[in-house]
């Protein structure tokens, strides 16, 4: 390898920090920034003093919100960690960051309840064909085996995974390790190296069970190996450590190791792991497919807009070398000038002249580079493609407390959204709303906080309205007629209107059948105008569907009749003849697709049914063990907090997509209720 500034160029690595929500993530980034020397002291989440979640919304809540990225040295070796949300709701952020890393550290607990959280993140790194070992955290809180833990655990993984280290337990407490590749036993120093020790009888014949399962998990994929195993003859501790590595980096395994992030135990052990075993950027350019080439090449991994420098875009550079001042262009083509070059700390951001292939670095001002792009500095770069968005599942319409601020509002929410692609933002202009789309309750909340602390917006937000409509059941024939005389010129239309139900979402129509010119052609758009006046806003309120109506007689002045005039006509006949129509009310009524693990598929089927829900049929979920996916339709005013209850009972993973199906009758005292609180809000 060539160097730069004194170190290997292409030596640096990145590490996704992902896991289940509130595993020790942040915590992890922070010991390993101790343990490093990148910061002094190790601090605490709890204390609001830690390199991650420095952001106002992750201390208020105390969880993570968006990725932390921190660069550290070990060894001579530049690592970068990107600390990624542990909550569904934010769980799009690592989808952005996975692709582009060399390999993930899967933080886990002892804590059966959350292996379907553990699975949704290892299903991620699975598909995407991430190499990944799991950090089992909390081991001093742990109760029970390691290897009973493994048992639950490995049903998560779709690869084995395997155990590095079996904890050393002294009345009931973790004080150790033995380190089943090295054959060696260690205790637990606070907030130091750990120390070698010799193992008990006991731990020996444990060390020997523990690593002799090891070792068969590896000779799955070494025949050589095997035939070492079955003929009893010890393999060489190199040979061991080399099928350690070569099977991590091709994913064919997830080895296992333990320790505490808020002790700092077994973090070094962790760090040499990544050293020697993690892939590098070389394997990761070949597992991306990116070839070689001239061109510099990053992929952006988050995109931030801070207060006083402007958009900053986190990027992995995966050939080449950036400096301060180059052009580069992205998906769309066009040239973007960086505008500083920056190494990251969380919210810290070191000026840096260049970076290389392997770094991850900030990179500023790229106005029209979006999160998941790939940018070169020559034109025509593929793209290695951004993970799209999930499906929104919660809405809220938002506007603006001051009319003074609408304008700011709707640039505040686009840079929101550039900063988190799985927000939306949709206009329904029937009901005159803007509606914020997201993940669930906590995500909007902690946008509606961005909003209001980062862009001084004051906001106000409320649950959007539903789209009901109204439409008839019977027909009625309807004279509607305009005549008013105020000196000069006169008004003077008359219509008669033949009103009709037309089936179930077959729109409006509307016909003439005029003979002999009672009401002159120039005039039927005009009649036709003033029935869709009407129909915007029938008898009950809503908008009208499904109805035919047909201008079938009439009669006009040649002096005062006028566009106006048979436009009010045609309005009137319909506000007299709608109402002797029958009009029902219509709801609208979804089809959705909910996934949860399969002991909450009953849970799963009484909320459907309490929300006045139908179920159509739940089947196994394709490519997840222990998945259902339940098939069900749903009327739109029953989903407005779904999500929220069905997280409750999927312990946070269920989700679900859902699409307009059809309109049905909505009668009784449900659509009183409905038309009374619409008449109250048009008072």
């Amino acid at each position: 390898m060539s160097e730069l500034n004194g170190r290997a160029v292409g030596a640096a690595r990145c590490i996704a920090l992902v896991g289940p929500y509130l595993s020790g993530k942040t915590t992890l980034l922070e010991s390993i920034l101790a343990r490093t020397g990148a910061i002094t002291r190790q601090g605490r989440v709890s204390d609001g003093n830690t390199v991650g979640d420095a952001s106002p919304e992750a201390r208020a809540h105390g969880m993570s919100v968006e990725v932390n990225v921190a660069t550290t040295e070990f060894m001579g070796d530049t690592y970068t960690f990107v600390d990624c949300p542990g909550s569904i709701e934010f769980l799009h952020e690592a989808r952005n960051v996975v692709p582009a890393v060399d390999m993930a550290i899967v933080v886990a607990e002892a804590d059966e309840k959350k292996v379907p959280a553990l699975q949704l993140i290892l299903k991620e790194l699975e598909d995407l064909g991430i190499p990944r070992l799991i950090f089992l955290n909390k081991i001093d809180k742990a109760e029970g085996n390691v290897r009973d833990v493994l048992a639950w655990l490995q049903p998560a993984s779709a690869q084995p995974i395997v155990l590095r280290q079996l904890p050393i337990w002294e009345n009931d407490i973790v004080t150790g390790f033995i380190d089943l590749a090295l054959e060696r036993a260690f205790v637990y120093r606070e907030h130091a190296p750990s120390e070698v020790i010799e193992m008990s009888d006991t731990a020996k014949a444990e060390e020997v069970d523990a690593r002799f399962s090891m070792l068969e998990k590896l000779a799955d994929y070494d025949d050589e190996l095997m035939e070492q195993l079955l003929s009893d003859v010890e393999p060489p501790r190199d040979r061991v450590f080399d099928d350690l590595t070569t099977e991590l980096r091709e994913s064919q395994i997830v080895p296992l190791l333990t320790g505490s992030a808020e002790h700092g135990n077994g973090i070094l052990r962790l760090m040499k792991a990544l050293r020697h075993e993690a892939p590098t950027i070389q394997q990761t350019i070949e597992r991306l497919g990116l070839g070689s080439g001239s061109s510099a090449v990053a992929h952006i991994l988050k995109t931030f807009h801070t207060t006083h420098g402007g958009k900053l875009s986190v990027a992995r550079v995966l050939r080449g070398t950036f400096s301060d001042g180059d052009t580069v262009c992205g998906a769309k083509g066009g040239d973007e000038r960086i505008g500083g070059l920056f190494t990251l700390k969380g919210q810290d951001a070191s000026k840096a002249g260049q970076a290389t292939t392997g770094d991850t670095v900030g990179l500023g001002r790229l106005e029209d580079i979006a999160t998941g792009e790939t940018i070169s500095t020559e034109k025509g770069v593929s793209q290695l493609g951004s993970v799209a968005p999930p499906a929104p599942v919660l809405g809220k319409a938002i506007a603006a407390k001051e009319r003074k601020d609408e304008v700011k509002l709707t640039s505040a929410i686009q840079k929101i959204m550039d900063e988190d692609p799985s927000l939306s933002l949709s206009h329904n202009q029937e009901a005159g709303e803007m509606v914020l789309y997201g993940q669930g309750e906590m995500h909007l909340r902690v946008a509606m906080e961005r909003l209001t602390g980062k862009f001084a917006i004051d906001v106000e937000m409320h649950e959007p309205r539903v789209g009901y409509k109204e439409t008839i059941r019977k027909s009625v024939s309807q004279r509607g007629r305009h005549k008013k005389q105020s000196g000069g010129h006169g008004q003077f239309g008359d219509v008669v209107l033949e009103i009709k139900p037309l089936p179930r979402g077959a729109g409006f129509e509307f016909t003439d059948s005029i003979t002999g010119g009672v009401v002159p052609k120039q005039y039927i758009p005009s009649v036709e105008s003033g029935v869709r006046d009407y129909l915007a806003h029938g008898p009950l309120g809503f908008p009208v569907v499904d109805v035919a109506v047909n201008l079938s007689d009439g009669s006009y002045h040649t002096v005062d009749s006028s566009d106006m005039a048979f436009r009010t006509a045609g309005r009137i006949g319909m506000s007299e003849g709608l109402p002797q129509c029958s009009p029902v009310l219509l709801e609208p009524v979804m089809h959705v697709e909910i996934a949860a693990p399969s002991e909450a598929t009953s849970k799963v089927n009484t909320i459907v049914s309490q929300r006045r829900g139908q179920i159509l049929g739940f089947d196994a979920r394709p490519g997840w063990t222990g998945w259902d996916v339940v098939q069900a339709q749903m009327p739109e005013s029953e989903m407005r907090d779904l999500i929220v209850e069905l997280r409750s009972a999927t312990a946070g993973v269920g989700s679900y997509v859902y699409r307009f199906d059809h309109l049905a009758e909505l009668t009784g005292k449900l659509a009183d209720q409905v038309i009374e609180s619409h008449r109250k809000e048009a008072a």
